[in-house]
């Protein structure tokens, strides 16, 4: 887990304790939320690769909680639970968790489980961008090969450089990418100035508009960064 930064959002000090122990004698750093609030907060702050989440907890719980994390990001997220019925893991399954871990837990099949998720993740973002030589959605299409774009089949003028913005997106369509992400795949220079990121998202959403999608099918997600949404879904 060396370099993995793991979110840990329970009311029970012993638990994140435990955790703290547990990842940073694998080579992680851990961040320690309290509540669901202060984990939300913790969330936007630090951009964690996964998420550690406590379901009975006061104030905003974790079904609360997740819900929230589940409109803004897909980063993995283990829930925790005293409860070990069967109903209550698939309805935490259904409501967008990757995992459910029964208190008392062992700490190695805690670890063996962040691990896994983790290279799940790692796996599948690296695979996404895998779209071939074209990409299109109802309204979209670009070909990477002789760098075109089109909405609803007619071209759209772009600069070279909102191609390349243009292309990032469509390459990880519905994930929530930040500046330093962006300023890596379409700039190549992920220590860059992140207003350049939004000037040229502002240019980008602008020709989208003119071309007939309104809204532009890129949207901001407050605290992290942007999110291309295909159109046509939700």
């Amino acid at each position: 887990m060396e370099g993995t930064r793991v979110l840990v959002i329970d009311d029970d000090a012993t638990i994140r304790l435990l955790v703290r122990r547990l990842v940073e004698h694998a080579g992680g750093e851990l961040v320690e939320a309290p509540s669901g609030q202060d984990g939300l907060r913790a969330l936007y702050d630090t951009r964690p690769h996964i998420v550690v989440l406590d379901l009975t907890m006061p104030g905003l719980d974790g079904w609360q909680t997740l819900e929230r994390i589940r409109q803004i990001t897909d980063v993995p997220v283990v829930m925790l639970s005293a409860r070990a019925d069967e109903l209550e893991k698939v309805r935490a399954l259904q409501a967008g968790a990757d995992d459910y871990v029964t208190k008392p837990f062992g700490t190695q099949e805690l670890l063996a489980r962040l691990q896994a998720h983790l290279r799940r993740a790692t796996t599948g973002a690296a695979a996404e961008p895998s779209i071939g030589n074209r990409y299109t959605d109802q309204a979209v299409g670009v070909d990477f090969e002789h760098a075109e774009a089109t909405v609803g089949g007619t071209p759209l003028p772009l600069t070279p450089q909102e191609f390349r913005l243009l292309s990032a997106f469509v390459r990880h369509p519905r994930r929530t990418l930040s500046n330093e992400q962006l300023l890596s795949l379409a700039w190549d220079d992920p220590t860059g100035d992140a207003r350049r990121v939004k000037v040229y998202v502002g240019y980008l959403r602008g020709k989208l508009a003119d071309a007939g999608l309104e809204p532009p099918p890129i949207e901001t997600v407050r605290g992290f960064g942007y999110r291309y949404q295909p159109p046509g879904t939700d």
